[in-house]
C-alpha cells in the first residue's frame, strides 16, 4: 500500500497520464480582492495579486486550465457563485460544515489561525481581557472571524461590518478595542499600518482554508488532483515561504 502511495503522489507530481487535463478551460474566479497577501489589487498595474491567485494558477498549470480573477465583494460571493457569476471562488475561505451543505470544497490548502488586531497601546491586552473586561470587537460580516469575535466577548459587544477595512476604521477610530483578523493578513495590515495597530493577540481558533464550487461541480475533483500535486512537488510550501516566511 504504501509504494502504491507514493507512486500516485510522484504521478500527480510529474504530471503523468492519469493527471486530470480540463482542455485549456478558462474559469472565472471570484475573490474579496482587499485582503493582502491572499488577494488584491496591485495599485501600480490594476491586476490582482496574492496568494490565492498564484495557488490557482499553480493548481491550473497542472491540470491545463486558465483563471480569470473577479473582484467581488465578501457580502454576496457565495450567492454570485450560485448565480454562476463565477466558476469557483478563492478568497481565504474557511470550510465549515455549515458552508459545506451548500457548497463544495477543495481539499484544504492552508490551515489559517485568526489574530487580534489592536491599537499599539493596547498590545498588552490578552484574550482574557477582552473575555472579562468588557470590551468590543469588530470583524467583516458573515465570517468566521465574526464568529469567533462572538465566542470572545458575546454577540452583543461585537461590531460587523460589510467590509473589513470599515472594521479597521473602526479599531482607528476608537469605536472598538480588537478587530478579529485571519493571521495570515495580519502581518500585511501589520505594515501598512505600522506605529499604529499590531496583531497582540495571535494563534486563536484555526480554520482550514479551501477553494469553493457550486454543490455537485465535477471541477472539484480535478483540483484537488492539482492541489495534491503542488503539494508533491514542493510548489505550494515554496508560495508558502514566499508570502510569510519571510515576516
Amino acid at each position: 500500500m504504501r509504494i502504491t502511495l507514493i507512486a500516485a503522489v510522484l504521478a500527480l507530481a510529474g504530471g503523468g497520464a492519469f493527471a486530470a487535463d480540463l482542455g485549456g478551460k478558462l474559469l472565472k474566479v471570484g475573490s474579496d480582492t482587499t485582503s493582502p497577501p491572499m488577494e488584491s489589487v496591485d495599485q501600480a498595474t490594476g491586476k490582482i495579486v496574492g496568494f490565492d491567485v498564484d495557488v490557482v494558477n499553480a493548481i491550473c498549470a497542472k491540470i491545463n486550465c486558465k483563471a480569470e480573477f473577479v473582484t467581488t465583494a465578501w457580502d454576496g460571493i457565495f450567492a454570485a457563485l450560485g448565480q454562476g457569476q463565477f466558476d469557483l471562488v478563492a478568497s481565504g475561505v474557511s470550510i465549515t460544515d455549515e458552508r459545506k451543505q451548500t457548497m463544495d470544497f477543495t481539499e484544504p490548502y492552508i490551515v489559517n489561525s485568526q489574530a487580534i488586531l489592536v491599537r499599539v497601546e493596547d498590545q498588552g491586552l490578552t484574550e482574557d481581557s477582552f473575555k472579562t473586561g468588557g470590551k468590543k470587537l469588530a470583524a467583516q460580516a458573515n465570517t468566521t472571524d465574526a464568529s469567533l469575535a462572538e465566542t470572545i466577548v458575546g454577540k452583543e459587544n461585537v461590531q460587523a461590518y460589510d467590509t473589513f477595512n470599515a472594521a479597521i476604521l473602526a479599531l482607528q477610530n476608537k469605536d472598538v478595542d480588537g478587530v478579529v483578523i485571519n493571521g495570515a493578513n495580519a502581518p500585511a495590515y501589520e505594515q501598512q499600518f505600522a506605529g499604529q495597530l499590531v496583531a497582540g493577540i495571535k494563534g486563536l481558533q484555526s480554520d482550514p482554508l479551501g477553494l469553493v464550487f457550486r454543490k455537485g461541480d465535477p471541477n472539484v475533483a480535478a483540483f484537488n488532483e492539482g492541489l495534491a500535486a503542488i503539494k508533491a512537488d514542493g510548489t505550494l510550501d515554496g508560495l508558502i515561504a514566499k508570502y510569510w516566511k519571510a515576516n
